[in-house]
């Protein structure tokens, strides 16, 4: 999978949504609810379980990245499914601070 800056992927086991706003460093694997990612416009094969270890949830607008590869991506659609890279699990980042205008 070639994850690229906009590049708009969902999740195979739940109905998260996600765009690409910085592509990994590395090649890697983009994962939701414990199976990889498809491109936006495929169709979901049927049978797909959410696994309980990647159960905790996205949630729409938010950022999760991951520090090692340097990945970002923002959740456009919420879903069941917590986003992982290579198998390890990503947070949501939390909002910049912006500067006080006295």
């Amino acid at each position: 999978m070639e994850l690229k800056p906009g590049s708009r992927w969902k999740s195979a086991v739940c109905d998260a949504e996600f765009v690409v706003v910085r592509p990994p460093k590395t090649p890697a694997s983009l994962e939701c609810g414990g199976a990889p990612v498809i491109p936006h416009g495929q169709a979901k094969e049927a049978g797909g379980v959410l696994s309980a270890d990647h159960s905790a949830g996205s949630a729409a607008g938010k950022r999760y990245a991951d520090p090692e590869t340097g990945l970002e991506a923002l959740c456009s659609k919420a879903g069941a499914g917590s986003l992982s890279v290579d198998g390890r699990a990503i947070s949501a980042t939390d909002a910049k601070k912006l500067p006080a205008s006295d």
